[in-house]
């Protein structure tokens, strides 16, 4: 494409897909492609979903977009259909446009609150593209866990105390990404993360999760923090809520509500609480919830993962993980990576390209007979590719 930026670092490999159907995409010879990735790891409930699209221009006939002054009644109910999914009775949300957005409103509101400027999360965590989170140099304070770790990604008790010990106490927040998505698939210890929430909000701080990538049943949960036992203060959901349209939320919990009453904290934009946006999110949580998405997430993430672990041979796959269908393989080098990475493209599937790493995010909607061709189709091109070398 010769009039559209592409970023570094995303290559476009192809630029003619014209159609798409459930977990394909299709380009315009007609080839279909299984997409493992969900797009940006956003269609939740696959491509083109007809319950979604009926939602979507069933709102779009009635009011796309809401002024200052005024809205319409799906924007209350999903946000009550929300709530109710992530059981936070008396919180309320803010829908907004993208996952960095709920992010930085989280922030925003955790440092308007607490007084403090300095926000805490893990070095491996992915927060967005505002340069508030993702220039670390002022402002923040970053835990290492897995630099911290001797034994792996397993850490000893000691090496939890020096990590909470090295927490300052002027911590406004600690977001929480519960699987780093650019973080290669990694998901850090249950005792260290409930230790930072203590520690945190023992010293007046909030507790923000980053649902972005992990939440909307992606790990086998509807959100990932549920793994950890905690209960966030604020919640940001992305890509998975929307289907692949741009719309994210803030959720608040009830006694966060009450705090910022009668505070002068503000925050506007131009499709704050759209309809549109609203009555989407809405329809994927009733999708996911009638047919059981997530727990069909573990079930086939777990078989998945099984399925695929059976090629690590330490010498062309070094290592596969994960939570759910989010899930990441370890490959000897970028080399190989690439590759491989060619070659399931060539055969129909597309997967995410991490450097040394492969990446699969597929729908919550993919059956397991889509899941065991690929896995068979990993198998066959990994055998093919160590015969080669």
């Amino acid at each position: 494409m010769q009039h559209v930026y592409n970023c570094i670092g995303h290559e476009l490999r192809l630029p003619d897909i014209v159609g798409s159907d459930g977990v394909y995409v299709v380009d315009a010879r007609g080839k279909r492609y299984l997409d493992l990735e969900s797009g940006v790891w956003c269609v939740s409930v696959g491509h083109n979903n007809p319950e979604v699209r009926k939602a979507a221009f069933r709102q779009w006939d009635a009011l796309v977009h809401a002024g200052f002054a005024y809205s319409n009644p799906i924007v209350e109910s999903a946000a009550k259909r929300l709530l109710n999914v992530v059981d936070m009775p008396g919180g309320q949300c803010v829908f907004l446009c993208s996952g960095s957005e709920a992010i930085e409103i989280s922030r925003q509101i955790a440092r308007h609150l607490t007084g403090f400027e300095t926000s805490l999360t893990f070095s491996d965590s992915y927060l967005g593209a505002y340069g508030s989170v993702s220039d670390r140099r002022v402002g923040w304070c970053t835990l290492d866990w897995l630099g911290a770790a001797t034994h792996g990604s397993k850490l000893t008790s000691a090496e939890e105390d020096r990590l909470i010990e090295s927490i300052p106490a002027n911590v406004s927040d600690f977001i929480l990404e519960p699987g780093s998505s650019s973080g290669y698939v990694r998901f850090p210890p249950k005792s260290l993360v409930k230790r930072i929430v203590d520690t945190v909000r023992g010293n007046g701080g909030k507790i923000i999760a980053n649902e972005v990538t992990t939440g909307t049943g992606r790990t086998g949960q509807w959100f990932g923090y549920q793994h950890y036992g905690i209960e966030p203060d604020l919640i940001a959901v992305g890509k998975g809520i929307g289907n692949g349209y741009p719309v994210s939320v803030a959720v608040i919990r009830s006694n966060t509500v009450e705090e910022l009453r009668g505070t002068a904290f503000h925050y506007s934009q131009s499709h704050q609480n759209d309809p549109l946006g609203a009555s989407i999110v809405q329809e994927v949580i009733n999708v996911i919830e009638n047919g059981q998405l997530v727990t069909d997430a573990a079930r086939k993430g777990s078989e998945l993962l099984r399925a695929l672990q059976k090629s690590v041979d330490n010498s062309t796959v070094l290592d596969v993980r994960g939570r759910g269908l989010m899930i990441a393989i370890a490959l000897r080098d970028a080399e190989t990576a690439n590759r491989i990475y060619t070659e399931l493209i060539d055969h129909g599937f597309i997967v995410g390209n991490r450097g040394t790493f492969l990446r699969l995010d597929p729908p919550l909607t993919i059956t397991d007979d889509e899941l065991r061709r690929f896995a068979s189709a990993f198998a066959e091109i990994v055998s093919e590719s160590a015969i080669a070398t």
